[in-house]
């Protein structure tokens, strides 16, 4: 990635997150850090769209006689010819020579740009940068020149840097402010490697609709996308993709929308409850379907009874969940929004798969899970390492729900300990990514990291489908997690009851009495 004054300085990763860190410098005390990304990342998605606008212009303007004059009369008239039209005053020179009024100057330029562009109304403009509270501006006209000058330091064209820019700036404001946003930070966002993982097991093929119904800042949706293009890049007249999704918070929507645009994504990203007003219908009031569904919604959200058992939309058939854990109301949706060969897969906190298990009497939870086993819908449960989300260091899982599985049985990949430390997170290293995929793939075993169990095995473990239930990766384990612990001495407990009733039947054939 080149740098604007000339010198061809490329922008990696690390000077990105320096870059940044500049950046959010600038306008430190002024906002609350988990703020910052409001303010840094529609200046990067302005700065993208100047600098895209400028090169198509510029490449127009070689083959017009009358150059540059000329290009401008014809855009100006004709606005589908480049990505998106930016007029004169709204580019980025415009903005980096503003010395005064800045806050207003941001703020009707973002406007101009979504009224010549109606595609970008609701996103590019969705921040005010004027905004004053209590008679006093949130952000000052200082720190905004500030934020001008460094965030115009680099170029961000076509042939400047990859696409992925704002989802690489996103991550990393993410993870460097994620503190001061407590618990709320991991809502946005799902680490870049497990949904790189994500998109490999769902090997998405042409002509493909994909959907997130909380999509968040739109990654899972991206990672979808880029493995698709990494997988028929050669094939040039394969049937490209279609995207739809749906986030309730109208910030990162923006976020989303931004991140659709830049990667040149055809996707239908609508702002609502998916849970409460699901925004996908077909005609007759029924949700649409969709091929493949790819998820990371909130772990253990509560939602009043009432939406279950007042939906209109047939989704929650298989049973309501208990307050306090929506996580198989979420997998109940997403399993209604596939089409009959279906696909999804979907990251819940690990006991979405073992709540319940072992216990006496009724579980909704384990009722659920019960008859998605018995139905052959669950294909696989893959245990993650801890530390890798952001708002948890508790591991997760990935489960994938087929309505067609290619296998009898259901494939459990324990890959808590196949990560790599970081700071301040764990990751899943590329080998990671590929031994899983392969795996899962495959449909093979693994000592220490696969196995493939039958549904009665399953039944015969109350439907707890946790990975660590079965595969073991050292025999001098640390410490089970309590909860699993405790089912594993209720089953000891049982196969004990069951043992003593049997022995005690051939011992009174035998007439031994004790």
């Amino acid at each position: 990635m080149k740098a604007d004054n000339g010198n061809n300085q490329t922008l990696d990763l690390s000077t990105l997150e320096n870059w940044l860190w500049e950046a959010a410098c600038k306008i430190r005390g002024e906002i609350d850090a988990p703020k910052y990304k409001d303010y840094i990342l529609p200046f990067i998605f302005i700065k993208r769209l100047s600098d895209v606008f400028e090169d198509e212009f510029n490449s127009m303007a070689s083959f017009y006689e009358g150059g540059k004059e000329q290009t401008e009369k014809i855009l100006k008239t004709d606005h589908f010819l480049v990505r998106f039209y930016l007029p004169p005053e709204t580019r980025w020179s415009q903005l980096a020579a503003c010395s005064s009024g800045v806050g207003q100057f941001l703020t009707d330029a973002v406007r101009s740009i979504a009224r010549e562009n109606p595609k970008l109304s609701g996103v590019i403009d969705a921040v005010d940068f004027n905004a004053s509270t209590s008679g006093q501006r949130v952000i000052s006209d200082d720190k905004l020149k500030a934020l001008i000058d460094v965030l115009g330091r680099f170029r961000l064209g076509l042939k400047d840097v990859e696409p992925d820019i704002l989802g690489r700036a996103y991550e990393y404001l993410l993870r460097k402010f994620a503190e001061g946003s407590g618990q709320s930070a991991g809502e946005f966002y799902t680490p870049r490697e497990v949904a790189v993982l994500m998109a490999h097991i769902l090997d998405p093929q042409p002509g493909q609709e994909v959907y997130d119904p909380c999509a968040g800042s739109g990654g899972l949706l991206i990672k979808t996308h880029l493995r698709y293009q990494e997988k028929f890049q050669h094939d040039y007249g394969r049937a490209p993709l279609r995207f739809y999704g749906q986030e309730n918070l109208a910030s990162t929507y923006a976020i989303s929308k931004m991140n659709m645009f830049i990667h040149d994504m055809e996707a239908d990203i609508r702002l609502g409850d998916t849970m409460n007003f699901p925004k996908f219908t077909q005609p007759n009031g029924a949700l649409k379907t969709f091929d493949l569904v790819t998820a990371n919604p909130m772990w253990n959200q509560d939602f009043s009874q009432e939406v279950y058992e007042n939906d209109s939309y047939d989704r929650f058939q298989w049973g309501y969940p208990p307050s306090g854990t929506a996580d198989w109301g979420w997998v109940q949706h997403m399993y209604r929004s596939l089409n009959e060969k279906g696909k999804m897969a979907v990251v819940l906190d690990t006991g979405a798969v073992s709540r319940g298990s072992g216990s006496s009497g009724k579980n909704r939870e384990r009722d659920i899970r019960k008859l998605f086993v018995e139905q052959n819908l669950v294909e696989a449960v893959i245990l993650l390492p801890e530390n890798l989300f952001y708002n948890t260091t508790a591991p997760g899982i990935i489960l994938v729900v087929n309505k067609q599985p290619r296998h009898q049985g259901i494939m459990l990949i324990n890959g808590s300990k196949l990560f790599k430390k970081g700071k301040p997170k764990n990751y899943l290293p590329e080998e990671t990514i590929a031994g899983i995929t392969s795996i899962y793939l495959d449909w093979r075993e693994e000592p220490g990291t696969s196995k493939i169990i039958a549904a009665s095995e399953a039944v015969k473990n109350d439907y707890n489908l946790s990975p660590s239930r079965y595969v073991s990766q050292d025999d001098n384990e640390a410490v089970l997690p309590l909860e699993e612990a405790v089912l594993r001495l209720k089953q000891a407990e049982a196969d004990r009851k069951a043992a003593d009733e049997k022995l005690s039947l051939v011992l009174k054939q035998l007439g031994i009495q004790l």
